[in-house]
This record gives C-alpha cells, structure tokens and sequence, in this order.
C-alpha cells in the first residue's frame, strides 16, 4: 500500500492542482527518505523550475520537472502526497486548508510552490522513498518494471502469455512488479476471488482462457478502485487528505473468516503462498 489506484489518484489530482506551478524552496525535515540524492542538491536543483505534469509508472508518483529531472517518490506502506493551503481553487479540488498536527508531525519532506502552497511528502514509519533522477537514470529504472496493466497495449493475450510462462504460484505472478506493474495485496486478492482462482495455482497450470477471465477481473478491479479513490484501511489519503472508499467494495481482502459472496462458504486467511496475508475461498476459487 498504495498500490496503482492509490499512487494514479494522487498523481492525477497533482497534476491537475499543481501542473504547472513553480517552485520556490524545499525544506528536508528526514533525510533518511532521500534515495540517490542529498537534501542541499535537492533544494538546489528543485529551487526555481517548474512542474510540468505528476503521473504514475507502478506504484510510483512521478513529477516531471522543467530541467528535466523527474522526482520520483514511492509512498509503499505509510507515504502520503499531501497539498496544504490552497486559497485559490481553479479546478475545484478541495486542498488540506492548514496541514492537520497529526500529519505535520510526519512531514519528512515540504515543497513550497511560487504561490505558497506546500507539498508534503508524510511517511509515518518512512520505509517510502523521494529520489530525484535524470532522464536516462528514470528510463533504465522503469525499464526494469514490468508492462502496465491498465495499458491498452498489453492485451489479454499478453497477460495469458505472462501468467504461462511462470511456475510461480499465480498470485505471486500478479505481485512481482519485474513482470506486472502497480498489483499489490489487495487488488492480486481481489481479481483472483472474482476470477474464482486458487491464489496458490502456479501460473503455468491456469487454463489460457481462464488467464483471459483473471485478466478482465484484474482490469475491473483496478478501474473500479480508481473510481472510488483508492482503498484506505488506516494511513493511505489522497492529494486532498481524504480516504479512498473502495474498502466497501472488497469482497475478499480484509474478510478471512467471513462467509463467501459467491458461495457462502467460510473465507480462508493464509500466510503460505507469499509470506503475505491472502484470503480465498476454497470452494469456489480452483
């Protein structure tokens, strides 16, 4: 957490808001987030460029910079984008009025725009990271990322070949960022419940038009999750410092022990296939 619906909220909400904005100074309150980069050559290349657009690549909030450079954070499990003070509103997105204590507290970082608003990058236990990279640095390291799923170029049949290929237990397969981009936990848990496949499956054995089915479901899952804003369970907030809602919508992350949607059976809560909690339905997920 976040995963793709949370880190395309945010950057899409930056960049609406902050697109274009200038910036006038950088105050580096925890050095320990910075990757790659020292605080003063961070204040001292970020001072006095622009914004030019925020984006996402995977779990990455990406904001490309007029110099250039490409600022790269990766909230992982308790990192929040927040925008504070905004007295003009152009494009309607509610801002955080004055940063809350409880956030200020864990501010490891503060971007003042040239209309002084600030961006705060929040990480309550910093295990995040804010790196600051060059075109080529940014290039050779999303090239090691897996393919978008959400990207009209990687077809079904794109997917089926991917999940093939692996001996892996499928549910790893959607998670390993090298062959998929942005898929975590939760929306891995999600799609396989709805695709009604044991997590557990090595991907090799999943039947090409079961993959077909798993493909849809993942798309679905992830394309209804950005419409709710993201899933918020206890730290994630978006730009604005507001939840996500798609917590309500889940039908199997978050529910072991509770009885089965489709089926009614008892949901099953397990460590064994990835180190990581899922949750299954033994009935109805084969």
């Amino acid at each position: 957490m976040p995963e793709l619906p949370e880190t395309e909220t945010i950057a899409r909400d930056l960049d609406r808001a902050i697109g274009g904005a200038s910036i006038a100074d950088v105050t580096v309150r925890r050095h320990d987030v910075l990757r790659g980069v020292t605080a003063s050559t961070l204040r001292r290349r970020l001072r006095g460029t622009t914004i030019q657009r925020a984006w996402r690549r995977a779990k990455l909030v990406v904001l490309d910079l007029a110099t250039g450079d490409r600022l790269v954070v990766q909230p992982r499990f308790t990192g929040a984008l927040l925008l504070e003070d905004r007295p003009r509103d152009p494009v309607g997105l509610p801002g955080v009025a004055a940063l809350p204590a409880r956030e200020r507290r864990y501010s490891t970082i503060a971007i003042t725009l040239g209309d002084g608003r600030r961006l705060h990058y929040r990480d309550i236990r910093r295990l995040g990271t804010v790196t600051l990279m060059s075109p080529a640095q940014f290039d050779a390291y999303s090239a090691a990322i897996g393919p978008e799923p959400l990207d009209p170029a990687f077809t079904a049949a794109n997917f089926r070949d991917l999940v093939a290929r692996s001996r892996q237990a499928v549910k790893k397969v959607l998670m390993d960022q090298r062959q998929l981009a942005g898929v975590g936990n939760i929306y891995a848990t999600e799609s396989l419940w709805r695709a009604g496949l044991d997590p557990s499956r090595p991907g090799a054995r999943v039947a090409p038009d079961r993959a077909v089915v798993l493909h849809r479901a993942l798309l679905d899952v992830l394309t209804a999750a950005i419409a709710a804003r993201g899933t918020s369970f206890r730290d994630y907030r978006d730009a604005s410092g507001a939840p996500g809602a798609f917590a309500e919508q889940l039908d199997a992350y978050g529910r072991a022990g509770a009885p089965c949607r489709r089926c009614g059976a008892r949901l099953i809560g397990t460590h064994a296939i990835d180190g990581r909690m899922t949750v299954f339905c033994a009935r109805c997920q084969r």
